[in-house]
């Protein structure tokens, strides 16, 4: 029992490195690409970092195979990931500027509905984009394909989107209870979750073990090799 627990207890600070890793590596890349640049091509890249991690034998993973993989598929979404990602934080802004004009400026009681409205339409905003990043992840894909393929996730798989759901809403009161936690693991904890609960109840084809039968249209993972 003691030794079960020893070899669970070094798993988990194994983990606890790689998503610490992966969150300085985020920071760095996003610095390096001037932020404007680097900041979707570093959630992109964290997803794939998780995505070829969950489906990597070993575990063990070093802190320059982290990187390593960060890195390599920072450099291979600089265009792919701004085009994806801008339209999405255009919304963003939208919907945070339209939820503040009802929600901070007397309107009666139909501007206190319609913030509710807009509450609840951001939470499930942030589920499709939580989960269109790890559908984009695993699949060579047009970005209107990838947007289809998440709607029809997020009503085809209910159980993944709820539990989604409750991780987008958690997050967000984790951050406002515990601020520290952005500082010290960024979004590199909640997209750990994420692709997680992807793995185990989204039923994405390439997000098991990888098979004779995969796809053809699934990414290559050349970064899955990358030397520890």
């Amino acid at each position: 029992m003691l030794r079960s627990f020893a070899v669970g207890y070094e798993r988990f600070c194994r983990i606890v490195l790689m998503i610490a890793v992966t969150h300085v590596a985020f920071l760095v890349h996003t610095l390096m690409g001037v932020v404007v640049i680097g900041l979707f091509p570093s959630i992109s890249a964290t997803y794939t970092t998780y995505r070829t991690w969950w489906l990597d034998e070993d575990h063990s993973w070093s802190i320059r195979q982290t990187w390593t993989v960060f890195h390599r598929a920072w450099k291979d979404e600089l265009a792919g990931a701004n085009r994806f990602g801008w339209p999405q934080a255009l919304l963003w802004l939208l919907l945070m500027f339209d939820y503040w004009v009802v929600n901070f400026h007397d309107a009666g009681t139909l501007g206190y509905a319609s913030a509710g409205v807009l509450l609840i339409g951001m939470v499930f905003y942030g589920l499709f984009c939580s989960l269109s990043w790890a559908i984009r992840a695993n699949f060579n894909e047009s970005g209107w394909w990838i947007v289809r393929m998440t709607l029809q996730m997020v009503i085809a798989h209910p159980l993944c989107s709820l539990c989604l759901t409750v991780l987008v809403i958690l997050t967000v009161c984790a951050w406002m209870t515990w601020p520290g936690l952005v500082p010290a693991f960024g979004v590199a904890l909640p997209v750990f979750f994420v692709m997680m609960i992807v793995g185990k109840f989204g039923k994405v084809p390439g997000m098991a073990r990888p098979t004779e039968d995969d796809k053809p249209r699934l990414r290559l993972q050349t970064t899955g090799t990358a030397d520890k």
